[in-house]
This record gives structure tokens, sequence and C-alpha cells, in this order.
């Protein structure tokens, strides 16, 4: 979506600060990188105690069968003892009837004992509210805890290098569109001035027919140039909107009315190939960010080792109801089995491992291709602009001469016109090549992981404006 801002005079260094402040893409990084520090800050007391407040509501029944053996003989002995020792107290009753009396009470217990079943069942039922708060503290975990962390920490850190990559990848991208935009208008320039100097020659040529010093034949092939001219012109006009188009999307921007940074090319810097290939992998965010991915798997490969491992916890719960019960211990958990084969993600994990290893190598050697390259296309531009600048100057002196020799009938028409085309051609590649400077500097701070210097480039000393 456009929204509508209006920028009357734009700098490249005004435009890459307003596109990274509020672009879509910074913004969804911002976020992504706020939950991966979020998600370390909460696995930060991860290993202390567990504390939870627990509440069971439950109904039971239960049905015992309970022996009563041992109960009934207990209850013999304990009245028989009682019934004889009694019976002997009896003052007024003869010895010899006191044998009689025991047997016969004696008889008269086993009798009623003898109505107690031998088993009682019993059905229990209740239905109660019990809460209870309890502690699980780890006391060992094999290596899961610390390593957690670690991983929770070196996601939040590459979370950041991939907002710093991403950063990088858009000042590219508007690098491209910013002087995309000045190189179509110093094209549209070029082609207007064709269009005027060839209507200039036709109009002359108009003239010259008329008082006879030209055939119709000359005068047509000013025409054609004139066409082919204005049909350039046209094409150019599409480019640029284009290209404004694209930028003013990117800027968030209606429109973009006046940029101010205009193409140029440093006839010189101040760093040599070689400090670059030997400095980029502590710079580059994707060098960077590939180098955590090892560290990560590197974590992985701990943790699918501690999950072999053995745990070790103390607990503790206390009731909450009016019985206060409570129990503390340690426990000690080792899996036997649990259908994942342990060993199998241990070797996984240390394939993956090599795999990053691997990659960051691969990345490293295509990123020295890159700015081996770029150095080279740099400094291809630069020797090619001298070499035009030279250029202009003898085609600008030849268009001279090859027009004062027609108007003296020395000259053909078509020389003029070649050295018009030639003047023409060269100015536009005169642009075309600090385009092509400018996207091979950007390339090669990109590939270097100092994209961010690229403002510094635009005003030094031996900078040189294609205006």
């Amino acid at each position: 979506m456009v929204h509508p801002l209006q920028a009357k005079n734009l700098s490249y260094a005004e435009a890459e600060q307003q596109y990274l402040s509020g672009s879509y893409s910074t913004m969804a990084h911002q976020a992504l990188q706020q939950a991966s520090e979020l998600e370390a800050q909460a696995v930060k007391n991860l290993g202390m105690p567990r504390v939870d407040l627990n509440v069971r509501a439950y109904a039971f029944q239960s049905k015992v069968d309970v022996p009563l053996d041992s109960f009934k003989n207990n209850i013999e002995n304990s009245l028989s003892n009682s019934i004889n020792q009694n019976v002997d107290q009896w003052p007024n009753l003869p010895d010899d009837m006191k044998g009689p009396v025991k047997d016969q009470l004696q008889q008269g217990l086993q009798s009623g004992l003898g109505m107690i079943p031998n088993n009682a069942k019993f059905t229990i039922e209740d239905q109660t509210i019990r809460p209870t708060i309890s502690v699980l503290m780890p006391l060992y975990t094999g290596g899961f805890t610390s390593t957690t962390k670690e991983m929770a920490q070196l996601k939040s850190a590459r979370s950041q290098l991939n907002s710093q990559q991403q950063e990088n990848i858009q000042r590219y991208e508007l690098i491209q569109a910013y002087f995309d935009v000045q190189l179509q208008h110093k094209l549209l320039q070029a082609n207007q001035s064709n269009l005027a100097t060839t209507s200039k020659h036709y109009q002359n040529a108009l003239k010259l027919e008329q008082q006879g010093f030209i055939s119709k034949g000359q005068r047509m092939q000013f025409e054609v140039v004139k066409n082919n001219a204005q049909r350039n012109l046209q094409s150019t006009q599409a480019d640029l909107s284009s290209s404004v188009f694209k930028l003013s999307n990117l800027l968030q921007q209606n429109t973009v009315d006046q940029l101010s940074t205009p193409l140029f090319i440093n006839t010189a810097h101040d760093q040599s190939l070689t400090a670059l290939l030997n400095s980029f992998p502590e710079h580059s965010a994707l060098i960077r960010k590939m180098q955590m991915d090892t560290r990560l798997a590197d974590a992985n490969v701990e943790l699918q080792h501690a999950s072999k491992r053995p745990s070790v916890f103390a607990f503790g719960e206390y009731g909450l109801d009016s019985d206060h019960n409570w129990i503390v211990g340690v426990a000690a958990r080792y899996n036997l089995f649990s259908g994942i084969d342990k060993n199998k993600n241990i070797r996984a994990a240390e394939l993956q491992r090599q795999a990053a290893e691997l990659l960051t190598s691969r990345t490293k050697q295509e990123t020295e291709n890159m700015i081996y390259r770029a150095y080279n296309e740099l400094q291809s531009a630069q020797q090619s602009h001298v070499l035009l600048q030279q250029n202009i100057k003898a085609a600008q002196e030849n268009l001279r001469i090859q027009e004062l020799s027609f108007k003296e009938s020395m000259g053909t028409a078509t020389q003029v016109i070649d050295a018009q085309n030639m003047l023409n051609a060269l100015e536009s590649e005169t642009a075309l090549n600090a385009y092509r400077y400018i996207l091979a500097l950007a390339t090669l701070l990109e590939s270097h992981g100092s994209i961010e210097q690229f403002q510094n480039y635009v005003n030094q000393p031996n900078t040189m404006y294609i205006r």
C-alpha cells in the first residue's frame, strides 16, 4: 500500500534512513528478533524449582474383604481369661463347682462367637476435595537444562544477525532502485538532447532542400534519424516511469519529485582486494549467521546425548486440608525404552552439524568469487570512465567539424548523423557505466558485509559525479 507522503528533494542517505525505518521487511524482522529475545528470556530460569498448586476433587468406592479369625481368637482368649478370673473370685461358690461353671460359660462364649463370620466384606465410599502444594527441583538432567538455555541464546543472537543481513539486502535493493531512477533520468536527458539535435538537423535539412543544396533523399535521412530519436525518447520515458514507481513503492510514497544524489564514480579506493578477501568472514552477516548455525548444530548434538542420560530430582508435596499430610523425597529416572532410537537421533544431529560446517565453507567460496568479480568490475568501470570522458570530448569536436563540413557542402548527411549518434551513445554509455560501477560497489560491500559504508563513497574527495 502506498501512503501519501511527499518528498521534494531526496538524497540517497535520506532515502536509506526512511526505507530502513519504515519498510515492512524491517518491521517484520524486528518482531522476529524481539520474539527470539523473549524466548531466550523465557528459559532463563530453567532448572529452578517448579512449584504447583494442585486441587484434586474425586469420589471413590472400595470393596474390602477382611478376615475375622484372628479377631475372634483374640476376643475368645480375652473373654475366657476374664471368665476364669471372675469365677475364681466368687466367694460363695464351692471349689468343686467352679470347674463346671467355667465350662458352661466357655460353651456359651464359644456359641456366641460362632455367630460371628470368619470373613467380613466392607464397601468404602467417599467424596472429597484435596488441595496440595507441590515442589519439583531438578538436581541432574544430563545437560538438558544448560543446553536448552544455550540454544535459546544462540537463536536470539542468530535472529539479530538475520535482521542485520536483511538490512543489508534492503540497502542493496534501495541502491538499485534509487540509482536506476538517476540512470533513466540521464538516458532521458541524452535522448531529449538527441531529439532536439536531430530535429534541428532535420529543420536545417528542410531549408537546404528548399534551397536546392541537398536532395530529398538526404533530407529524408535526417527525418528517419529524428523519428528514431523520438521513439527512443518514448521508450526511455516509459522506463523512467517504471523506475520511479518502483522507488516510490519501496519508500511508500506517492511521488518522488527530485533525487539529489547523482550517479557517481570514485577514482580510487582505500581497500585492497586482499584485505577484503581476508576480512569478510568477520564482517559478513551471512557467514556469521551460518557459523551460528554450526554452533546450534553442536548444541543439538549435546541435547540428543542428554536425552540418553538419567535425571535426578527432589520433590515434595504438602496438603492444604485439615489433615496437613506431606511427603518429601528424591527420585531418579532413566528411560529404558520409549520407541525412539536415540542413537540414530544423535547420529542425525552429528550429520546436521557436519552439513552446517560444509555449507559454511561453500558459502565462503561463493562469497570470495563475488568479491573478486565485483572488485574487478569496479576497476573496469573506473578505467572505462576515463576513456569515455576522452571519447566524449573527441566526439563533440568531431560533431562540430561534421556540421561545418555539411554546411559548406564538403560532408554528407550520413557523416553528421553518425557523429551525432556517436556522441549520444557515449553520453548514454557514461551513465550506464556509472550505474555499473555503483552496482559493482554495492555488490562488493554487501558481499563483504559492510554495505552500511556505501554512503561514505558518495561524498569522497575523489568522487566524479555524472549530472
